[in-house]
């Protein structure tokens, strides 16, 4: 049977993705799927740079505003209702843009995913409290030990995937690394067109920081607070998130707002710079600058055709 094809918009972000998908979308009959990690959290809207009511209206999007900010949202759980979203929408005749910017949502869509055994939350546990009295930097000191390679792949500070890996490492007996590099990512359910968007690195720096000047006017301050006040705490997980960090860091009486801002548009580079690196490695994705629109049109036209 032939497989379904989908169209992937991605790049760093404030490379122009989500305008390019709105614009380019009634052409080819599409709807959009969102394939950011922060933009299923329901009440983050300004921070995660959502798409407006006018383009939502324009053009169906999915996977926006899917969880709660103290709910739990995985990889697994993106690629199943990804999955799903495909099948309703294809199933309606129409085509699918999946448009994002985190690097793992879109391959374990387009390439599959190692899902490995079951989680054992006696284990989880055990591990949390361990990290909890020695700090999160004992068990990351443990999975080097273990597991290099993982180890190598994952940050100190990302505790929840220092501590699934030393979990699959204690259930089975095999590093996490061992699984990724047998299943090696090879399931390639769908014939996936993956677009890239490029702009000049000063040209994008300069994008991030009008991004940022431009969240802080529409009331990033404020979403932040509000979200406090709902009792969504500092320690969630997209409450540490790029923005939220650095706006809850003021709140919280760390530092002036001007400094977190700073600070924001810094950590903001940054990560683009770690979504180009995460990119690159691919070498299915075909790059464009967001002007060249004929040349992004006439390759979607023939993958689609």
């Amino acid at each position: 049977m032939d497989k379904k094809k989908i169209t992937i918009i991605l790049g760093p972000t404030a490379s122009g993705k989500s305008a390019l998908a709105v614009e380019l979308s009634p052409l080819f009959n599409a709807e959009i799927i969102n394939a950011d990690s922060m933009q299923v959290y329901r009440f983050m809207d300004i921070g995660t740079a959502k798409p407006d009511r006018a383009d939502r209206e324009k053009v169906a999007h999915h996977l926006i505003d899917v969880v709660n900010p103290d709910e739990d949202y995985t990889v697994a759980a993106f690629r199943k209702d990804a999955s799903e979203k495909i099948e309703e929408i294809t199933r309606r005749g129409k085509n699918v843009f999946v448009v994002g910017g985190t690097g793992l949502y879109i391959k374990a869509l387009a390439e599959g995913l190692f899902e490995g055994p079951e989680r054992d939350l006696d284990m989880r546990e055990s591990l949390l409290d361990e990290a909890r009295i020695r700090g999160a930097i004992s068990l990351y000191e443990r999975l080097k030990r273990v597991d290099p390679v993982s180890a190598s792949a994952v940050h100190p500070n990302n505790l929840r995937r220092v501590v699934r890996a030393l979990e699959v490492y204690y259930l089975t007996k095999r590093p996490l690394s061992d699984f990724h590099r047998e299943h090696a990512f090879s399931e390639r359910p769908y014939d996936a067109l993956k677009i890239g968007l490029l702009k000049e690195r000063a040209g994008l720096y300069a994008d991030i920081e009008e991004r940022v000047d431009g969240m802080m006017r529409e009331g990033f301050l404020d979403e932040a607070r509000r979200l406090k006040a709902m009792g969504y705490g500092t320690d969630l997980k997209p409450m540490l998130a790029l923005g939220y960090k650095e706006m809850c860091l003021h709140l919280n009486g760390a530092i002036a707002l001007e400094e977190a801002v700073t600070l924001l548009k810094r950590n903001t580079r940054r990560y683009a710079k770690r979504q180009l690196t995460w990119f690159r490695k691919d070498p299915e994705i075909r790059w464009f600058y967001p002007e060249e629109k004929n040349g992004i049109t006439g390759l979607i036209s023939r993958h689609l055709s």
